[in-house]
Order: C-alpha cells, then sequence, then structure tokens
C-alpha cells in the first residue's frame, strides 16, 4: 500500500499523528503479504490496526468476539436451515445429494450426515 492509498483510506479526520500513520502503513504492508488476494481481510485487518491506535484494546476486542460470536450463530442457524432443506428435498427426490451440497456450498459428506448415512 502507498501512503497516498493509505491517505484516501483514512480520510481527513482520521486523528492519527504523522508517526502513527507511519507506523499504520508499515501495519498495512504486512497486513496485505498475511492477507494476499483476500481484500476483505485485509480490510478487516487494517481496520482493527486503525481502531487499536484510536480506542482501547479492550474495546476493540470485545466488540471483535461479540462480531465473531454473532456469526458464528447465524452460521448455525444457517446449518440448521440446510440439514433441514437437504433431508427434505433429497427424500422428495427435487435434489440430490451431490447437487444440493454444490448449491448449499458443504460437501456431499456433510450431506450424507445430514441425512443418516
Amino acid at each position: 500500500m502507498q501512503r497516498y492509498e493509505l491517505d484516501a483510506w483514512l480520510g481527513d479526520d482520521h486523528g492519527l499523528t504523522d508517526d502513527q500513520v507511519d507506523d499504520l502503513l508499515g501495519q498495512a504492508d504486512d497486513i496485505d503479504s498475511r492477507a494476499g488476494d483476500d481484500q476483505a481481510e485485509a480490510r478487516e485487518a487494517l481496520t482493527a490496526a486503525y481502531r487499536l491506535m484510536r480506542e482501547s484494546a479492550d474495546t476493540v476486542v470485545a466488540d471483535l468476539a461479540q462480531r465473531r460470536a454473532a456469526a458464528r450463530a447465524a452460521e448455525f442457524d444457517a446449518l440448521a436451515g440446510l440439514q433441514q432443506a437437504a433431508i427434505v428435498l433429497i427424500e422428495r427426490g427435487d435434489a440430490t445429494e451431490s447437487g444440493f451440497a454444490r448449491q448449499a456450498g458443504v460437501d456431499r459428506m456433510t450431506v450424507r450426515k445430514w441425512l443418516g448415512k
């Protein structure tokens, strides 16, 4: 990441000193190396790095932990729904195990487990 890109990302009212921006730029380079092509991961990591410069660590970590817990709960709910859909659709012949697995974004063995096989 170039300095001008970070400046554009931060905007005008970022509240960081020049030294903090330099530090964040170094962290951005590390993040880019770690995240590779995953721009969503890089954006989230850079946001966390910025927040850690502006907010208390306890606040940032608590917020991220809460977001993770909510995401896991949403995943659990979605999987329960997908399991029921698999049972109904496959048993009545509207879908195959592999077709349903592809559509649902899970592997066929997961579908077979849901079906009790």
